[in-house]
């Protein structure tokens, strides 16, 4: 993150909130759900209960080493870690959600995917950052609020292996 970028630190009242904003916005009916991992698990485990879809389906992606030059910033073939078999996705309404839509490319990927599975896939996230955007007029489908900061989620403060006090017994 560079240091002039501005924080935003969401609080699980705050997650709620943008949780219930998505919900009126859906314009279809979803049979399946695909959350990115690891940002999307948490609001699309939150969605899937609300919106009662039982074919939750996890995508793992990764963006090796990025190639930079003035024509193709950001320009890397992602790798697909984890990701459904074609079966569980063709011909189904797919909810594909994560937690930011920062330069757009890892749901942009797997929306790609879903689709050429046969699937019908539409993008969901809490916070769309349309100055990171690679995509020109490429948005998300259905987005909460709208960003320019660095988002830290309540899951993601004060966690990790760096983080966990030992106790002296």
């Amino acid at each position: 993150m560079p240091p002039e970028m501005r924080r935003e630190l969401i609080a699980w009242e705050e997650l709620d909130r943008l949780i219930d904003h998505l919900l009126p916005q859906f314009r279809r009916e979803f049979t399946a759900m695909v959350m990115v991992t690891r940002g999307g698990i948490i609001p699309g485990g939150l969605l899937a209960e609300a919106m009662g879809i039982s074919h939750v389906l996890t995508a793992a992606v990764d963006f090796p080493a990025q190639i930079r030059n003035e024509k193709t910033p950001l320009m890397a073939w992602p790798e697909f870690i984890q990701f459904p078999a074609e079966d569980k996705l063709r011909a189904r309404p797919t909810l594909i959600v994560d937690d930011v839509w920062g330069s757009g490319r890892t749901i942009t990927s797997v929306k790609n995917r879903v689709s050429a599975a046969g699937g019908f896939p539409e993008t969901c996230v809490l916070h769309f950052n349309p100055y990171r955007n690679l995509f020109g007029s490429v948005r998300p489908d259905y987005y909460a609020a709208v960003t320019d900061a660095f988002i830290v989620y309540p899951w993601e403060i004060d966690r990790g292996p760096d983080k966990i006090m030992t106790q002296k017994m």
